[in-house]
């Protein structure tokens, strides 16, 4: 009698994604560290840029989440 417990076998596709996200995640955390360090050293310059980066946020947050909210363009709508 043969045993086919499928948590016995190796999946190369599984163990290749989780080496994926432990890599980006990994990536991240490097950012953030360098992040702080960066700003910690640039503080008065990055307090300076931060209001145009406020007014920066605005038009690209409108252009990239603003989405289509629902709405159905049909030739039923271009009549009205």
């Amino acid at each position: 009698m043969e045993n086919h417990d499928s948590h016995s076998q190796h999946h190369p596709d599984a163990a290749r994604s989780r080496m994926g996200v432990a890599w980006k995640g990994a990536v991240m955390m490097v950012a953030v560290i360098v992040g702080f360090y960066v700003l910690r050293e640039h503080w008065g310059h990055a307090l300076g840029v931060a209001p145009y980066l406020l007014l920066l946020a605005c038009p690209l947050m409108h252009v990239f989440m603003h989405g289509d909210h629902g709405h159905e363009h049909s030739d039923k709508d271009k009549s009205k």
